[in-house]
């Protein structure tokens, strides 16, 4: 079977709101539902960016959508229910897709695949998370009920060697990541990527970099519903100093590791109190993502169809991949599945122009470029998750879309999207800008 050339046509999304579990009101988008999220962004995207390249709802031949938490008002019957919101017509096929904080990424991937296959032309990839309404919170979602029959001893299901309690507290796993890296940073290099993030971000919503991949989207002044408005910008991010977040309080507890992933003795509880000072974690709001609601879109197209509509690419998708890993450090998934990325694009990390790293928690962000030796200007130069925001399952198409933006921008070839995922994942996506 010959091997189908896919392009990136287009990208778009919402802005990303601040969530308020519990809280609505203080919400953007507390009143709607994510899948009106989706339908406004599905909509608006094929009618005032779409419908000038010639591109229609008929056209679409596979509709993908992702999310972390695809229960309750979030359940999409098989993708259709956003579809039948936006008008889409009935031999439209849909599919809903879950790798947690990678939902979106593997969207893509089927999206892709389907088309090096042969098997469509035009795919649509989504995502969309919605955490104030739909949260990850096991204790205030009903609809979450893992089977903790797996942490009871006298139960035919008892998994130990799974750490289920760590594996579902996403802080926790953070914490273990950043032991299992040691000595490669401190809790400051953690906190000033976060400063980094939030900084770089205000800077390039001041400058409208962000207005290029951003569909307005009605919601209302955070604390009064009455309010009506169209929400143009990420709201979670905010002018940062390190002192400030330096003294956040600390959402983890350590776990006091002999070893780290090189295997080196790194002195269990002794060297962890020596090293930080004190028992206390290092996980706090300021490096890590906060809780956000929002929808993201992309338009993948075989090549040879674009040509014959006159379509320009954002960017040739190269190669992707996936990998799973210890789930009590699913922050190192990024790393094995760009590994896949870059061996089947014949490719060396170093070769890479630019990475767009998810950071769920900075300390991801920094193990990937630590295990590839990432300068730090080539990573997330247009600020990152930390303040633009992670709505879990939208996030791996803000990644890709985002990256192409600022391959063409800066006029590089080769860059790499990746995310971890709970659960003990990761997926990538490599891109190449063909106008270089």
């Amino acid at each position: 079977m010959e091997t189908k050339e896919v392009w990136l046509i287009d990208y778009a999304r919402t802005a990303f709101s601040r969530s308020r579990p519990g809280a609505p009101e203080r919400d953007v988008f507390g009143d709607q539902r994510a899948d009106e999220l989706v339908a406004q962004l599905l909509m608006k995207f094929f009618d005032e960016k779409l419908a000038k390249k010639g591109i229609e709802k008929k056209d679409v031949d596979e509709y993908v959508v992702g999310a972390a938490m695809g229960v309750g008002e979030n359940w999409t019957y098989g993708g259709r229910l956003p579809l039948f919101m936006a008008s889409f017509p009935v031999t439209t096929p849909g599919l809903f897709v879950d790798r947690q904080c990678g939902s979106a990424g593997s969207a893509f991937h089927v999206g892709a695949m389907e088309i090096m296959t042969g098997y469509s032309k035009c795919t649509l990839a989504m995502g969309f998370e919605h955490m104030t309404r739909i949260g990850m919170d096991l204790k205030s979602n009903p609809h979450i009920k893992p089977n903790l029959l797996m942490i009871n001893k006298s139960s035919k299901w008892y998994r130990p060697e799974y750490d289920l309690l760590t594996t579902t507290n996403m802080i926790s796993t953070a914490q273990k990541l950043y032991e299992y890296l040691t000595p490669a940073y401190t809790k400051e290099d953690l906190d000033k990527f976060g400063v980094r993030s939030h900084n770089l971000t205000v800077e390039n919503q001041e400058k409208g970099w962000f207005d290029g991949e951003i569909i307005p989207i009605e919601g209302y002044k955070a604390g009064n519903p009455e309010e009506k408005m169209m929400i143009t910008k990420d709201m979670a991010a905010r002018k940062s100093d390190l002192a400030t977040v330096a003294g956040l309080r600390r959402l983890s507890k350590p776990f006091y590791l002999k070893k780290n992933w090189k295997g080196e003795d790194i002195g269990g509880k002794q060297g962890y109190i020596e090293r930080e000072g004190g028992k206390d974690g290092v996980i706090t709001p300021g490096n890590s993502s906060p809780l956000n609601a929002g929808a993201t879109a992309t338009v993948l197209m075989e090549a040879e169809e674009a040509k014959k509509r006159g379509l320009e690419p954002m960017a040739r998708v190269v190669s992707i991949g996936w990998a799973g890993v210890d789930p009590t450090i699913m922050g190192w998934g990024p790393i094995p599945a760009s590994e896949m990325a870059l061996k089947h694009a014949g490719l060396t990390a170093d070769q890479i122009d630019y990475w767009e790293i998810n950071e769920a928690f900075t300390v991801v962000t920094l193990g990937c470029m630590h295990y590839f030796n990432i300068p730090e200007e080539k990573v997330n130069i247009m600020g990152g998750a930390t303040a633009i925001g992670h709505p879990l399952g939208a996030t791996m198409v803000r990644l890709p879309g985002t990256l192409a933006r600022i391959l063409n921008d800066k006029k590089a070839k080769y860059g790499i999207a990746n995310a971890c995922c709970g659960g003990g994942q990761g997926v990538a996506i490599l891109l190449e800008n063909l106008n270089v």
